[in-house]
């Protein structure tokens, strides 16, 4: 990406010190301890091309890209305790076969490299293969009967801190089922990074 180009990009500045209005989002539903993500989402402009050519057009070095940008934003953070695991939200297996990738993965593993954390794309399931959730609202999202996700190996997390990553933020539902799920290991502490969020 040009210098003229990622000038233009729109970063949020969040951190894991102050509050932010990513925090604001999981107040009252959930006990995420901080969030913080890199960009706004707006319906025009290059982080929205930049998300879509990740995830639809095979361009997965952008994850790489945002991953180091925002790793070496993360590593700088004194606020941001030591995280022991990062995991991606993840695809259900059908729609990773179509796909052929989590559009997470290498934005997670570059995390994770810069923060020398565990990186984990096996732990955190999704049970059930669902329509896009991006367009629906947050009550009809909570409305599944069961859990859309699942946690392998409780064990593996007590006690741990763990950084839950995903691509964009739009009501967070998501993001509070992923994070309902982790908690079902013993005295997991979840903290948030995400690409990018929707004002």
């Amino acid at each position: 990406m040009c210098t003229l180009c990622r000038n233009q990009i729109p970063l949020t500045e969040f951190n894991f010190k102050d509050e932010n209005r990513l925090d604001k989002t999981f107040y009252g539903r959930i006990d995420v301890k901080k969030a913080a993500c890199l960009l706004y989402y707006s319906e025009n402009g290059l982080v929205k091309n930049l998300i879509h050519h990740l995830k639809y057009k095979n361009q997965r070095h952008i994850g790489d890209f945002l991953g180091k940008w925002y790793g070496s934003i993360l590593k700088e953070d004194t606020a941001l305790p030591t995280i022991h695991y990062v995991i991606p939200v993840p695809l259900h297996p059908k729609k990773l076969r179509r796909r052929g990738y989590n559009q997470v993965a290498s934005f997670g593993a570059q995390l994770a490299k810069s923060i020398h954390a565990n990186y984990a794309d096996d732990l955190l399931i999704k049970t059930r293969n669902t329509k896009t959730q991006t367009q629906k609202t947050r009550m009809f999202r909570m409305q599944y009967g069961t859990p859309l996700f699942d946690l392998r190996n409780p064990q593996a997390l007590e006690g741990k801190n763990v950084l839950l990553v995903d691509d964009i933020v739009t009501t967070g539902a998501t993001l509070e089922a992923c994070t309902k799920a982790l908690f079902k290991s013993s005295g997991v502490s979840v903290y948030i990074a995400t690409m990018a969020m929707v004002p």
